[in-house]
Order: C-alpha cells, then sequence, then structure tokens
C-alpha cells in the first residue's frame, strides 16, 4: 500500500494482485470451498482519496455505476465506523485496475480503505483488528494490507507471509468476454472433484521461494479455474491464443478472471508482448511485481 498525505487527509494507492497458484483442496461443510493459493501484489493501481469529516459517508466513483452500499469501500467505512461512533469520512475512489477482472481491485481498495480510516481517525486498531475488518469484507482482503508476495489459505483469509517472488514484469490482457454473474460462484459450480488437489502446486512453489530457486519458478504457475473457464467465458479461448501469438511464453488466468497474464523477468520482452498486443487494438497493461 503506498500513501501520501496532504493537508486535509490522504491519499492511497491500491494495489491490484496475481494468484501465482490457486488451488481448491474441496468443498467444506458449509458450502464454501478450502483453497490454496500464492498472491502476488504488482504495481497496477486504484487510488483512495479520504478526508476525515464530522459525520456521514460521502463516497464517489470514477465508475458512477459503482457508487453504491454494496461497494467494498462504503462497506469497509460502515464497519470501521462501528467502533467510532460520530465519525465520517469523504473518499474518491479512482479506478485503474479493470474492474471484474479476477485481480482483486475491490478487495485491495475495501484494504485501503481500512489503513486510510485508521490513520485519519487516529484509532488504535492494530493489524490484527484490521485484517479481521479485511476478513468481513472478501477473502481477499487481509491480504492487501501489506504487500508483496504470501500464502493464502482457508477461504484465502489465513494470510502467511513467504519470501518474495524475484522481480518481474508482468503483461496482463483484459479481454472483452461476456461474464457470467456472479462470476465467481459459476466458476466455483463448474468445478468436480477430478478438479481439486491436495495443495501440491502451491507447496512446490513456495519451497522453491523459500529456497532461492529462481529458474524454474514460472513453470510452477497453477489455476484449478483454467479448467473449466473455457466454458464459462465464451471468447476466453481466442484471447488466450492472440496471447500467445503476441509472444507470450506461458499464459495463465488471473484469480477468477477473465482477465489473462504473463511473467517474465526482462522488461523489453514484456513491452514488445503488450505493444503487439495494444496493436490488435486489445486492453492491455504492463505492470511490475512488487515485494
Amino acid at each position: 500500500m503506498v500513501e501520501s498525505h496532504r493537508p486535509a487527509g490522504l491519499i492511497l494507492l491500491a494495489p491490484a494482485k496475481l494468484n501465482l497458484t490457486l488451488e481448491v483442496l474441496g468443498k467444506r461443510q458449509d458450502g464454501y470451498h478450502e483453497v490454496r493459493s500464492v498472491l502476488q501484489t504488482i504495481d497496477l493501481w486504484d487510488s483512495l482519496s479520504m478526508e476525515d469529516t464530522h459525520q456521514g459517508i460521502d463516497f464517489h466513483c470514477s465508475l458512477p455505476h459503482l457508487e453504491n452500499r454494496d461497494n467494498l469501500v462504503f462497506r469497509a467505512v460502515e464497519n470501521m465506523q462501528a467502533s467510532q461512533a460520530g465519525r465520517g469520512v469523504s473518499i474518491r475512489l479512482h479506478k485503474g485496475i479493470p474492474e471484474a477482472s479476477g485481480l482483486g481491485g475491490g478487495s485491495s481498495d475495501a484494504a485501503a480503505a481500512l489503513i486510510g480510516l485508521a490513520r485519519l481517525w487516529e484509532t488504535n486498531l492494530g493489524m490484527g483488528d484490521l485484517a479481521r475488518l479485511a476478513a468481513q469484507l472478501s477473502a481477499d482482503a487481509p491480504f492487501f494490507l501489506s504487500e508483496g508476495t504470501a500464502l493464502a489459505e482457508g477461504l484465502g483469509e489465513r494470510i502467511t507471509p513467504v519470501p518474495s517472488l524475484p522481480p518481474h514484469w508482468a503483461v496482463v490482457l483484459m479481454p472483452h468476454v461476456q461474464a457470467p454473474h456472479p462470476k465467481t460462484a459459476r466458476l466455483y459450480a463448474s468445478l468436480s472433484p477430478e478438479h481439486y488437489t491436495s495443495g501440491e502446486h502451491t507447496t512446490r512453489l513456495v519451497a522453491a521461494l523459500k529456497g532461492g530457486v529462481r529458474s524454474d519458478l514460472l513453470d510452477l504457475l497453477f489455476n484449478v479455474f483454467e479448467g473449466v473457464a473455457f466454458k464459462v467465458y465464451p471468447g476466453l479461448a481466442e484471447s488466450w491464443q492472440r496471447f500467445e501469438r503476441a509472444g507470450a511464453p506461458r499464459v495463465h488466468l488471473a484469480g477468477s478472471g477473465p482477465a489473462l497474464f504473463t511473467l517474465t523477468q526482462n522488461r523489453e520482452t514484456a513491452a514488445a508482448i503488450s505493444e503487439n498486443l495494444k496493436g490488435d487494438g486489445l486492453e492491455v497493461y504492463l505492470a511490475r511485481t512488487r515485494n
């Protein structure tokens, strides 16, 4: 989380994330799914401008259709207000992360709002308190209270930092495909027991990061939803193929998608892939991993 101060408030940058691995271990008795994942922040940002006010919530977004009480930023403020009676805030959210892409923009915004409010209102809430508030908003939100590389377990809310991925460049392609609503629930519903794993892909990547292995890290990336995404997102296969033709060495689904990404340690290679995709008139982003 990048933060700057101004006389009347704060400006925070909320990063996007990539799932370097995403495994589903099985379905729990409560109907949710147990997951294991390695998460990585990248420098693709939303930004939040925050000012303390006497009361109420004044919330505006660069995408007007997101200005509602269901927005995770609005809900984060309501959660924080429960212990800070009488406090108010004005928030301006600018979206730079593509919406509903699988890159975690909404969860990152919520985490940034919690951090900003804790500082703006000078609360005595620690990171454990903020993590509990974040987990009430989304499974990914606790991860965004810090940056870099981390292991996520449970529903995704149990976060353990791991050694950082060596610096890489990420090329992110946002396909313009039709997505069901709610898309993540549809993806989980499309999984069958044969898609479940024991967490071995995540275990291997974490071991490689801890051991300082660099040469074959990109061979260890995995996303269970790649087994069902082409049925859930009509037209995704064409975007995948265009990405490969643009020079991407390996293409992966970003989280629940439909965004796609590739990683390379060479900036020139990433820039060339990005330019090839832009030349095809596609929505593409060039970012770097954050430690």
